[in-house]
């Protein structure tokens, strides 16, 4: 198994900017699917962005060219840059790897982090 921890977030206006952190304890290159995942109040979790093995990534629409998922396989490290952040992006963020999947809906060797919460403020 694997241990994800989040980090970056916190309080930020509206059109401001945050990079995400997930620190990895096992190799992420050894994981089909790294992706960040949200959470607001009251909602669903949503899929955000995720990036395989292959560097292959997807974005939900709502975050398309305002957000860049990336990952640094030497140090196990994901990132999700977040720029022009709006009040709708206000969530916990979690980090998530998908062992043989595409990291939604979890299935086997599927690991979540804690979360670190983004508020944006108008």
């Amino acid at each position: 198994q694997v241990q994800l921890v989040e980090s970056g977030g916190g309080l930020v206006q509206a059109g401001g900017s945050l990079r995400l952190s997930c620190a990895a304890s096992g190799r992420i290159s050894s994981f089909n699917t790294m992706g960040w995942y949200r959470q607001a109040p009251g909602k669903q979790r949503e899929l955000v962005a995720t990036i395989t093995s292959g560097g292959i990534t997807t974005y939900a629409d709502s975050v398309k060219r305002r957000f860049t998922i990336s990952r640094d396989n030497a140090k196990n490290m994901v990132y999700l840059q977040m720029y022009s952040l709006k009040p709708e992006d206000t969530a916990v963020y979690y980090c998530n790897a998908d062992k043989y999947g595409s990291g939604w809906p979890p299935r086997r060797e599927n690991y979540w982090g804690q979360g670190t919460q983004v508020t944006v403020s108008s």
